[in-house]
């Protein structure tokens, strides 16, 4: 199984990328949001998903592994193929999505092209309540994966942390999450778990 390529990119065309792996060039297919971060000539990391079938072999790219985790579990969800998952990762990065989760908003997931009410509400549901994947590696993150990869997994990571550190002062865990999420989109992509915390517990606090 194929899980990362290093290479030049050779081409980048409709929902696919050539990359150019000493000689070998590796068709992968990926969502606008990772071709955009594309530029032929160059040389980038690519986290892949293999997949296989009677008929062919398939390789899906992300350009960090928290991309691909959560690809390969969104499929986990019944009708969810990998068509689906790429296209709510187009307009969900990984903490974005965690927080509709979170929150229950499946109108988010919905913008993602082709997917319908009733999917989104699948996706949601199936789940809520559920640790984000750890892919497969315990780290989502290393050196090659560039400033952009550390930001993402930093996010997550801050997220994690706050509910982590809420459930330590005796919340659920539903609700730890859920307050983690108001804050983070109260305060963004890149507040510190600190920043978390204290207006996860402001939400918390009894009106």
């Amino acid at each position: 199984m194929i899980a990362r390529l290093k290479g030049q990119v050779g081409a980048v065309g409709d929902g696919q990328a050539l990359i150019d792996v000493n000689g070998v060039g590796y068709v992968v297919f990926c969502g606008s949001r990772t071709l955009s971060k594309f530029v032929v000539g160059q040389v980038a990391t690519v986290y892949v998903e293999t997949q296989m079938s009677e008929n062919a072999i398939k390789l899906y790219g992300f350009t960090t592994a928290e991309d691909r985790a959560w690809f390969s579990r969104l499929q986990d969800a019944p009708g969810v193929g990998a068509k689906a998952a790429l296209n709510i990762l187009d307009v969900l990065a990984p903490a974005q999505l965690l927080d509709a989760i979170v929150l229950g908003d499946a109108a988010s997931v919905q913008r993602a092209h082709g997917v319908g009410k009733k999917l989104a509400e699948r996706v949601v549901s199936e789940f809520k309540g559920k640790p984000p994947p750890s892919g497969l590696f315990s780290a989502s993150f290393t050196p090659s994966e560039g400033v952009e990869g550390l930001a993402s997994s930093a996010s997550t990571g801050s997220r994690a942390a706050a509910a982590s550190a809420l459930t330590n002062l005796g919340y659920q865990n539903v609700e730890a999450q859920r307050a983690v999420a108001v804050a983070a989109k109260e305060l963004g992509d890149d507040a510190s778990e600190g920043a978390l915390i204290k207006a996860a517990l402001k939400a918390l606090a009894p009106s």
